[in-house]
């Protein structure tokens, strides 16, 4: 089975996310090919145009948008103008000619797309599995020689549950060694939704489950992807409301949570509070602000009660920091 050695972070169309993406350092843009999962409206080029991501290229999931109006031909189109190759990824729920148009954007560029299977919604059994792969890739018009096959195992939500998650995975593997795909990879995420409820004005630990079930896993040539700092499981119909600010800060079995109340009122100060304590904890790395460009960010944030950010710029770090870790701890080799 051959792993692909791109790290797939599977991330919303925001700023934040973007505004990482955008700071990659030569090194990482060469190992980051991100997800992106569009809202229903399909939109994601002007957060292209102004921020620029510099992953070579972009795998863009339109499974939430409605099917009229532009699609993947056209988008694609479109980031080959700004330099970028899109990558489609193709879903089990997808009509015939959606699928086609998928192909279609796939044969633009590297006759490449990512096939999305989770496991727990598209196929139950191997011979499903068999029946839904066939009618995507004859819809699509590509082989399994043209597509990297990204094993979508969702939320990892406890350590019960994780076991459960776990042993689906190795089925699903089994049945995968079955077919020459391009590569295999696989995705789990382990973010609470929501960090409301979690104490503020102290560091909480949330366990990296996903990444500890891959790691059990230890199947070789399996690559990795996982949902960055946030949750697989959307939050629809929340009211929006003032955040406190907040970094989820990745290492190497838990993210860190800080979320800060104190020092008055002003987002200044307690950015600056947050921040000073994070450099000062044992979480910080040896590399401190050199580490990425979320950790310069925050160093300066550390230096000077000016410029707390926003909820985006929180994202913009941690993701930025989480994506760098990650790169540092999967060498993506076989």
């Amino acid at each position: 089975m051959k792993r692909d050695r791109v790290y797939h972070p599977i991330l919303r169309p925001r700023r934040g996310e973007f505004t990482a993406l955008a700071h990659l350092s030569d090194e990482e843009s060469d190992r980051v090919t991100p997800i992106v999962e569009l809202e229903a409206d399909g939109v994601v080029l002007p957060l292209v145009r102004e921020l620029r991501p510099r992953s070579r290229a972009l795998a863009v999931d339109f499974g939430e948008v409605p099917e009229r109006g532009p699609g993947p031909e056209q988008l694609a189109g479109q980031l080959a103008a700004l330099g970028l190759t899109m990558i489609p990824v193709l879903r089990a729920h997808e009509s015939g000619p959606r699928l086609a148009e998928h192909g279609r954007a796939a044969r633009l560029h590297q006759r490449r797309a990512v096939l999305r299977l989770r496991p727990h919604a598209d196929a139950g059994n191997p011979a499903e599995a068999d029946a839904v792969t066939e009618r995507v890739l004859r819809a699509a018009e590509l082989e399994p020689a043209d597509i990297d096959l990204l094993i979508d195992l969702a939320e990892t939500a406890c350590r019960a549950h994780a076991a459960v998650v776990e042993d689906r995975a190795r089925r699903v593997l089994r049945w995968a060694h079955g077919t020459p795909w391009r590569s295999v990879s696989v995705a789990a995420g382990a973010m609470p939704p929501n960090l409301d409820d979690l104490p503020t004005d102290q560091p909480v630990a949330v366990g990296r489950l996903d990444a500890r079930m891959w790691e059990r896993l230890g199947e070789p040539g399996v690559g990795y992807a996982d949902y960055g700092v946030t949750s697989p499981v959307r939050r629809r119909g929340v009211q929006p409301h003032r955040q406190l600010p907040t970094l989820r800060y990745t290492t190497e079995r838990e993210w860190w949570i800080y979320r800060w109340a104190r020092r008055g009122g002003r987002d200044d100060d307690r950015c600056h509070d947050l921040c000073r304590t994070l450099v000062r904890s044992p979480q910080w790395p040896a590399a401190g602000a050199r580490f990425s460009w979320g950790d310069a960010e925050i160093a300066r944030r550390a230096r000077t009660a000016r410029g707390a950010g926003s909820s985006a710029s929180w994202i913009a770090w941690s993701t930025s920091h989480h994506i760098s870790h990650v790169l540092r701890t999967w060498p993506g080799d076989d």
